[in-house]
């Protein structure tokens, strides 16, 4: 159902570039503002989200967590392995979600207002909150209260917790307006007609958020009572069925790094050290689900902070690819996350024995969504609970399965939690640049690396906490703040 929806808004809107999708701003051939629907244009706010969140900030967040290292040679992401950001870089991802995801959802929002369509309030409203949780996330502080006003060019940028409370409050009031049975628009994500599944989005949505909060705010009851509803996603919530083979529709992230629509394609991402060594020495099954074998059918993991550029041995086939296809999921919030995150409350507030329980089901749901079986043998011999050490088995494991399906997140999450920690061993010990001598023996698993070439406005020891505010958001506006240093968390990691 979902792909006949896709050829058919297609038709109406037509695509435009690589990293347009779906964006009838830029089309002169689109509806004019007063004629515009919302069945009309949620599917093309949902496109840019799925762009940016799909495409750039998985990308980076690959880099951030040490899921993924630089390939032999090329260039184009070495500075993410370094744990850099400029303010140049995400700056088109910013403007891609406020401009053409975050205006598109309000106008949505506004008509389904003035028409009592609550079904479509909440979905918009939902995909809003969810972006607007991505960007504090990413960078902190953002606009959000003087956000979206045309005739405002400088408005005020808001601090995180501020943000994440207005959010919570706009969940709130859509769930109130909406049941079940109440009607959507035209949408991607389900595909359906009517708001359950949006419902269940939403409150796994709350969940993430409420527990992030919790870091810095007493939020216990909030969450009892969200759990207390039993009614999160029985499955991941992800763009998946819509995608083809072809120019402008296929998953963001196969077209930017996998895709030959545009002629040959550099080859950027391999799998990194930490990431694949830490499976490798529990035996993980989802190895090969998350990465394909090397030219001799082994698994190997490069290094941050390098691309191998002089190495004579360790050349692009050395190490290995994630796997990807065209139709590539676009995955927003997972089984598996809510799972981990259900884990950490009862390991905080309620019993050890609920917190396993959940832990071992986050486990088993990742397994699930790769197609593997044998999470009893990480959960019992490699990894087992321990309820003393919440932080860090939930950590480690998070991290690892995330690294195979939203790596953003596992970087939030990294950053709250704290795990993996740095080990002793150092990007420099691993890989010897001089002499083109590679240890990978000296990795300790679980753990992550200073990178050999490393930020040093971050330091030794620490991975990035936030983006530089983004040239865009910035360049003229005149209540912009000064950064306040990639090395400060944003407020829930405080």
């Amino acid at each position: 159902m979902k792909k006949i929806i896709f050829l058919f808004v297609i038709l109406i809107l037509g695509m435009t570039s690589c990293n347009e999708y779906l964006d009838i701003n830029q089309d002169p051939n689109s509806p004019t503002e007063n004629n515009v629907t919302a069945g009309m244009i949620f599917p093309g706010a949902e496109m840019n989200v799925a762009a940016s969140y799909g495409n750039f900030l998985r990308i980076v967040g690959g880099y951030y967590s040490q899921h993924y290292s630089q390939n032999f040679g090329t260039s184009n992401y070495v500075d993410y392995s370094r744990f850099i950001m400029s303010a140049t870089r995400s700056s088109s991802t910013y403007t891609q979600l406020y401009q053409r995801a975050l205006k598109n959802l309000e106008t949505i929002r506004e008509q389904s207002t003035e028409s009592e369509e609550w079904g479509t309030f909440l979905a918009a409203t939902t995909l809003r909150v969810f972006t607007y949780q991505v960007l504090v996330d990413a960078y902190g502080e953002v606009p959000y209260t003087e956000a979206l006003d045309p005739t405002n060019l400088s408005p005020a940028f808001d601090d995180g917790l501020t943000i994440y409370q207005g959010i919570l409050g706009e969940l709130d009031d859509a769930l109130s307006r909406a049941t079940t049975s109440s009607v959507v628009g035209t949408n991607f994500l389900f595909g359906t007609s009517t708001a359950a599944e949006w419902i269940q989005f939403a409150n796994a949505l709350k969940l993430r958020i409420l527990m992030r909060i919790s870091n810095v705010q007493n939020v216990q009851s909030d969450i009892a009572a969200l759990i207390e509803k039993d009614n999160f996603p029985t499955e991941d919530i992800s763009w998946d069925d819509i995608w083809t083979d072809e120019t402008g529709k296929a998953s963001p992230y196969y077209q930017e790094e996998y895709a030959t629509y545009f002629g040959s394609n550099q080859v950027n991402v391999v799998a990194n050290i930490a990431y694949m060594q830490t499976m490798l020495d529990s035996n993980d099954p989802r190895v090969p689900a998350f990465f394909e074998t090397n030219e001799s059918g082994d698994y190997k993991g490069g290094v941050s902070g390098t691309n191998f550029s002089t190495s004579a041995q360790y050349k692009s086939p050395y190490f290995c690819r994630p796997v990807f296809a065209y139709d590539m999921p676009v995955s927003l919030i997972t089984v598996t996350e809510t799972e981990f995150f259900l884990a950490e409350y009862y390991a905080r507030y309620g019993s050890a024995t609920d917190a396993e329980a959940h832990y071992k089901a986050a486990i088993e749901a990742s397994f699930s969504a790769a197609g593997v079986s044998g999470a009893e043998d990480i959960y019992t011999s490699y990894y087992p609970y321990d309820n003393a050490n919440y932080a860090k088995v939930i950590g480690i494991q998070k991290w690892i399965a995330l690294g195979g399906t939203n790596n953003f997140e596992a970087w939030c999450e990294m950053r709250r939690l704290g795990y993996p920690e740095f080990g002793d061993v150092t990007g420099a010990d691993i890989y010897d640049r001089a002499n083109d001598v590679f240890s990978p023996e000296l990795y300790v698993a679980g753990t992550l690396y200073t990178p050999i070439d490393y930020n040093t406005d971050l330091g030794t020891g620490k991975v990035l906490q936030r983006f530089p505010y983004a040239e865009s958001s910035t360049s003229r506006n005149s209540n912009a703040p000064s950064n306040k240093g990639v090395a400060t968390p944003v407020f829930w990691a405080e």
